[in-house]
């Protein structure tokens, strides 16, 4: 099960990325009602299956993911049936400093997408919980902004098919 919660973040952030690990991230949908996604990220190549589950609410997304790893030919072949645009990202693992939740110490770290090609420009943060009692006990650092687990245009999904960051303002897609 995957709990998360997504947050739109400031222009200036209080750290340096570079300091950061990060992932190099390309993304196709095959699918999207249920999920079906191929993944390059770095060197691992990843079918992913996710189905959206009735737990969570506006603010955190509770999904049912299963992954299972491919090899490159399978991931190319997979892509080119793809149904929108290519997602190229570079994804920054940011440390957060740990917080008490029903009687012990959560430990979790945001994953940081800054957005590349015809998503230019567009930047946001998740944060995966160990269950639905932390994500709603998580109090997000200054940096992230608005909560927006609950609005499809924030979905990868979603941002497969827009035609640029403008679609997300404006909710329309081709």
């Amino acid at each position: 099960m995957e709990i998360e919660s997504k947050y739109l973040i400031v222009d200036e952030l209080p750290f340096d990325l570079d300091s950061l690990k990060k992932k190099e991230i390309e993304q196709a949908y095959i699918n999207r009602h249920p999920t079906v996604r191929v993944r390059k990220q770095d060197e691992r190549f990843i079918l992913t299956v996710k189905f959206g589950t009735k737990l969570g609410g506006k603010e955190v997304a509770c999904n049912d993911e299963h992954e299972t790893d491919i090899d490159e030919e399978t991931y190319e072949r997979l892509k080119s049936k793809r149904d929108g645009n290519v997602i190229e990202k570079t994804r920054y693992i940011v440390p957060l400093e740990p917080y008490e939740c029903c009687g012990e110490t959560i430990s979790v770290s945001a994953e940081l997408d800054v957005f590349h090609g015809y998503l230019e420009g567009l930047r946001f943060a998740e944060v995966e919980f160990p269950s639905i009692e932390a994500a709603d006990a998580f109090v997000p650092p200054a940096w992230m902004t608005r909560n927006v687990s609950g609005d499809k245009r924030y979905k990868n999904g979603y941002l497969s098919v827009a035609n640029d960051i403008s679609d997300i303002a404006s909710g329309s897609k081709k």
